[in-house]
């Protein structure tokens, strides 16, 4: 207990500092609204471009990924949806910090955030397509699919209590420490300090997006899910409560998928009712 009691203090001065630069973060996006109005709105318009491109998809574990050029667009456009609302407040904390008008230099920070997004679903795509072809009917649903889909879920809720993703979060959630360490001026600046950025989060979600590609990479339920974990985890004061809840979280969902699949809301069983669709729009 005496050790409980020692940490505690520690945790809360920790959330507290925390705590004040996302309030200095808020207070950009408030000076910033247009910015974060345009971030939201271009959100919304990939999330409905992202609803359009599946209709009709297999929104199941393991669903055909199609050609790499297809599923690019598409992830690209994920992201933009998922992402952008959370990065929303550090980006408008660069705009302010660079005491300039206009939107070309936040504008480039975004994007260069988004290409590093991009280069991991591509990563992401090959890993994908790669296990299919080395593991083969193995990780067909009935066979060992199941328990594999289980397993990234199991390891997707230990890696949020790993200190990697302490560390990694801790830049997500500082943005005013993130951009003081590594500042640098001009549009070459944006670029390096939004692909810096966009690396500290993928360093931060990896799993995350990794319990989608389980759960169902193509399913908008999914989407919305991780897209809210990743959000509360950004952006509420309580670090270590907050990473505990998601873990607990994934937890279940492995629990779940392997002793009771057909229960679980949202989830498309393969070769069960709702299952494969046509993949050929997929190309």
């Amino acid at each position: 207990m005496g050790g409980l009691g020692a940490a505690g203090p520690a945790a809360l001065a920790r959330d507290r500092g925390a705590w004040g630069e996302l309030t200095e973060a808020f207070a950009a996006a408030r000076a910033r609204l247009g910015l974060v109005a345009l971030l939201f709105a271009l959100a919304a318009l990939a999330w409905w471009s992202t609803a359009d491109r599946m209709v009709g998809m297999d929104a199941g574990p393991g669903t055909d990924l199609g050609t790499l050029g297809w599923f690019v667009g598409v992830w690209v456009a994920m992201m933009a949806a998922m992402m952008f609302p959370s990065v929303s407040p550090t980006v408008a904390l660069y705009a302010r910090m660079t005491r300039r008008r206009g939107l070309s230099h936040p504008l480039m920070f975004t994007t260069a955030y988004l290409l590093v997004w991009a280069a991991a679903g591509v990563a992401g795509y090959g890993l994908f397509q790669g296990g299919r072809i080395l593991f083969a009917g193995g990780l067909a649903w009935d066979a060992g699919g199941r328990w594999f889909a289980a397993a990234v879920l199991a390891a997707a809720a230990l890696y949020e209590l790993t200190p990697y993703k302490d560390v990694c979060l801790a830049k997500c959630r500082s943005p005013l420490g993130f951009l003081l360490g590594v500042w640098r001026d001009g549009r070459p600046g944006a670029l390096a300090m939004g692909a810096r950025h966009a690396a500290w989060c993928v360093g931060c979600c990896w799993a995350l997006m990794a319990a989608l590609f389980a759960l169902g990479v193509m399913s908008l339920v999914w989407m919305v899910l991780v897209a809210a974990l990743i959000a509360i985890e950004k952006t509420l004061p309580w670090r270590r409560a907050v990473t505990w809840a998601t873990a607990a979280v994934l937890l279940a969902l492995a629990v779940v998928l392997v002793a009771a699949p057909h229960s679980l809301p949202g989830l498309v069983v393969p070769g069960g009712r709702g299952g494969a669709h046509d993949m050929t729009t997929m190309q």
